[in-house]
């Protein structure tokens, strides 16, 4: 600690940051959903099947998926402010644009490319929120940290999917699209102004940046651009421990996925309810969602902090909020409203609070190359963005049920468990080494 730090109260700079991360992501989120609180309405007017509507579901998570190594190396290449700011506003414009696809001929190809836009635009916006948590926040915090931006997805289900429901049945959908992507748009021009790097921040003192580095937080990370090679990406595709949080990724996806695109239409077509009581029953298993969410979040630094270990700390609600997700599944057996909802809630509260990934990649990502292992870990869990609503869809076409859906996504929870229990090791950072070989210059991990 220098004489600085000891003689001075320590700012909290790190927390007005996390403010701003979670409000943007919050926005971020319901940018995505509000295709779904909306597509009731949509198929109707322009008469789409569900395999249609899996398909304008799905688009998002092509280019979302395809631009996440792209996007992490943009973040670090230049930086999580100037990235992240103009991708807010592009994804926003995006957004807006999406309220008149009702005016064209071809309404679905141009509902589908703009979700393409969408999706592409708002890639890099989780490695930069891993990022700037890596380089606000020491290990004892950035699983609270992680958990807070994290649970911008359950608010959106919680407060921003009532709201929508409300303004669909009251004002049409194409508002609610046009109304998201002005706010967006107006958001972006603030960020600029309030995010900063650690070392750059004018609010920060030395004592808040001496604590963040004594505890393992990257505050000199954006000190220097970082060069990014692609023999960086074979290194960590390559590891074992990044293997297993991949694939667990992937798996937990299903289950946030399903809430994003099918969930409405689920409340709506097998259980019988209105769009209006859709709003209000998707509150509680958001709600539930939130609060599992910071709980897993809380818990995981609090045993970091009585001094077990970071993969203990890491693991213990991961693989217990995985597993008792799958819960999901009791809903094809229960028909009163109530406890479907009540099942429902459990589950999300459960798959919240397995939602630890951001800050386990955090926690091991090469310090050189943060962006982009967020990048990665982000595109190989939203390939589910692409699978999940294509195979929901295929299953109701084929069925005419959401059983198999359920049970589908029930599934992915013990999946997710089991690679987190048996292939991702004990939890550390990964180091990149550069070795001399002959004619080449190899990255392992």
């Amino acid at each position: 600690m220098s004489d600085e730090s000891l003689g001075s109260k320590r700012t909290n700079v790190r927390y007005f940051i996390l403010a701003a991360l979670f409000i943007v992501t919050v926005l971020n989120v319901t940018d995505r959903a509000t295709l779904s609180v909306a597509a009731p309405a949509m198929r109707k007017a322009f008469k789409l099947d569900a395999l249609s509507m899996g398909f304008a579901f799905s688009a998002f998570g092509w280019s979302y998926t395809a631009m996440q190594v792209p996007g992490g190396w943009l973040v670090d290449r230049f930086g999580s402010r100037i990235v992240y700011g103009l991708c807010l506003f592009l994804w926003s414009t995006f957004t807006l644009l999406q309220g008149f696809a009702g005016v064209f001929s071809a309404t679905l190809a141009f509902l589908f490319a703009l979700r393409l836009l969408m999706g592409a635009a708002e890639a890099p916006a989780f490695p930069a929120n891993s990022r700037l948590t890596a380089m606000w926040f020491p290990n004892q915090e950035r699983g609270f940290a992680a958990a807070v931006f994290n649970s911008a997805q359950y608010v959106t289900v919680a407060i921003f999917v009532p709201i929508m429901a409300w303004g669909v049945a009251r004002y049409g959908w194409p508002s609610m699209f046009v109304i998201t992507g002005a706010v967006g748009i107006l958001i972006s021009f603030a960020w600029f102004r309030i995010i900063r790097d650690p070392k750059s921040h004018p609010r920060v003192n030395q004592a808040e940046l001496d604590y963040i580095q004594s505890g393992g937080g990257l505050a000199n990370l954006g000190e220097k651009r970082s060069e990014v090679k692609w023999s960086y990406v074979r290194a960590l595709v390559t590891n074992r421990l990044m293997i297993g949080v991949y694939l667990a990724q992937f798996c937990i996806n299903a289950i946030t996925w399903f809430f994003l695109t099918w969930f409405p239409t689920y409340l709506i077509e097998a259980k019988k309810m209105s769009i209006l009581k859709v709003g209000f029953a998707a509150s509680i298993p958001g709600i539930m969602g939130f609060c599992g969410g910071l709980l897993g979040g809380y818990w995981s630094d609090w045993l970091l902090r009585r001094g077990k270990t970071l993969t203990v700390a890491r693991k213990t609600p991961i693989i217990l909020g995985l597993v008792f997700s799958s819960v999901i599944i009791l809903a094809n057996y229960v028909s009163s409203e109530v406890v479907v909802i009540f099942v429902l809630a459990v589950a999300f509260f459960c798959k919240g609070l397995g939602s630890l990934g951001w800050s386990v990649v955090g926690d091991t990502s090469p310090k050189e190359i943060v962006g982009l292992s967020g990048g990665i870990f982000n595109m190989m869990g939203n390939l589910s963005g692409i699978v999940t609503p294509l195979v929901i869809g295929y299953i109701l076409k084929t069925t005419g049920s959401f059983n198999g859906a359920l049970l589908y996504v029930g599934a992915h929870g013990l999946i997710g468990a089991l690679s987190y229990l048996l292939i991702v090791g004990e939890i550390k950072r990964v180091e990149l080494k550069v070795i001399e070989v002959p004619a080449a210059r190899v990255t392992k991990p």
